[in-house]
């Protein structure tokens, strides 16, 4: 399966924007439906963390896009069918790694 990239710098964004809210919207629906917190996922506090970090280093100017993945992939690789928005994530990494899908002219 190939996943789309963001065609735009603005979606890209946006892209980031929304898993930094889902990321902390997880968090918040384990603490709210696990009464023991020691079942609470290892996992979740370290994805909404680095997620975070990708915002902020947008915010700061020092993102860069690399060939490597993202941070928050080891994390993915090992709980992404439990991460609802795991699509999303790894478009966010497969758009930092090959950069944006521009249309190519036909000139």
């Amino acid at each position: 399966m190939t996943l789309r990239r963001a065609k735009t710098a603005d979606e890209y964004v946006d892209w980031i924007k929304n898993a930094v809210f889902e990321a902390k919207d997880l968090r918040e629906c384990f603490m709210f439906e696990i009464e023991d917190m020691t079942r609470f996922p290892s996992w979740v506090e370290p994805l909404e963390k680095m997620v975070s970090d990708v915002h902020q280093s947008m915010v700061d100017g020092t993102y860069h896009f690399g060939r490597e993945d993202l941070p928050f992939m080891d994390i993915l690789y090992r709980y992404g069918d439990q991460i609802p928005f795991h699509t999303l994530l790894k478009q966010i990494n497969e758009t930092h790694r090959k950069g944006l899908e521009v249309e190519e002219d036909d000139d």
